[in-house]
């Protein structure tokens, strides 16, 4: 039985190194930057996000902030952005830009708060470039392996976070970066977004995760197709073929996918959090298996949602016919 991992993508990133607490107020949210070595901290220097903060936490290693996290208040609590704006590099796929991201997702796998999470790009134009090249010309065979090892883990662990992930693709998304889309469940893209495994052009493969991604999200045969030949696809044709969820013209503001991305968050909120993250575990591990594996995963997954308040919750609406009320528990 194949073992999928259960719980274990601009203005608003600073430049500036950090030492201790910095708040700084934005829209929507507040940044929180935190230090390192402080008592109550996960492994990698991050804060859980509990459900009483309305912070937005930022975790980062030293030198340039290259992610942060934007954490939504009011009506919409419960969103969690991931705000990717390495941008002389165009989020290319980097050492510092992959480590802050592995603490980024390591923080929210343990944040309940979190009910949806957003990856979006700050950089104009842009998704993700995919690896960074000139950074990858300095490495050796070892540490290319080592680094494309760290990369693969890192799509794994975001794959692996237990809530619902969207990734907004307002631009290009190539190589790495498509595999960063393709580890979130749900993706969005502009008419005008290219995207592609464009591994082959540069005498590679898919190396994280985008050879086994792919072909369960699109079927063999393309994924093989756009695999052997790199070739790049705009929004309109990724949307005809599966590769995401929905597209949209793009608009002046150069964001229509985030905002796409946001409505389809929007919609997933008000449902129950326990019962959507159990129903994204049944689907990932389920897929992975024969049918009667498969039903017996579904079987465990509705068993641990059977006890919780918020099914009663949901029972009881239903009876009053009034919208029910969730607290996640």
């Amino acid at each position: 039985m194949a073992t999928l991992l259960r719980r274990l993508a601009g203005p608003m990133c600073s430049s500036r190194r950090w030492l201790g607490v910095i708040r700084q107020e934005t829209q929507g949210g507040t940044s929180h930057r935190v230090p390192r070595n402080e008592p109550g901290l996960l492994p990698g220097g991050g804060r859980p996000l509990t459900a009483h903060s309305r912070r937005q936490h930022t975790v980062a290693g030293p030198g340039t902030l290259e992610v942060e996290i934007k954490r939504l208040e009011g009506e919409d609590t419960g969103i969690v952005e991931v705000l990717m704006c390495r941008h002389k590099a165009k989020n290319a796929l980097g050492h510092m830009f992959v480590s802050q991201m592995r603490e980024l997702v390591l923080t929210l796998s343990n944040d309940s708060a979190a009910h949806v999470v957003v990856f979006r790009s700050l950089v104009p134009g842009v998704f993700c470039a995919g690896a960074d090249l000139k950074e990858r010309a300095q490495m050796n065979h070892r540490q290319s392996d080592l680094f494309v090892h760290s990369l693969r883990s890192l799509m794994t662990q975001i794959a692996s976070l237990p809530m619902p992930t969207i990734a907004a693709m307002d631009g290009v998304a190539l190589g790495g970066g498509l595999e960063l889309a393709l580890a979130c469940d749900l993706r969005t893209a502009a008419y005008s977004a290219q995207m592609g495994l464009i591994e082959t052009t540069r005498g590679l493969l898919p190396g994280a995760g985008g050879s086994q991604r792919l072909p369960r999200t699109v079927g063999i045969t393309l994924a093989k197709e756009l695999i052997f030949t790199g070739k790049r696809v705009g929004g309109q044709a990724a949307l005809e073929m599966g590769l995401v969820n929905r597209a949209v013209e793009q608009n002046q503001t150069g964001d229509a996918a985030y905002r796409e991305a946001s409505s389809l968050a929007r919609e997933i909120l008000p449902q129950a959090p326990i019962a959507v993250r159990l129903a994204k575990e049944a689907i990932n591990r389920g897929i992975e298996v024969d049918m009667s594996s498969a039903m017996a995963i579904e079987r465990m997954c509705y068993a641990r949602v059977i006890p919780t308040r918020d099914r009663q919750e949901g029972m009881a609406a239903f009876i009053e016919k009034r919208p029910p009320r969730y607290i996640g528990e």
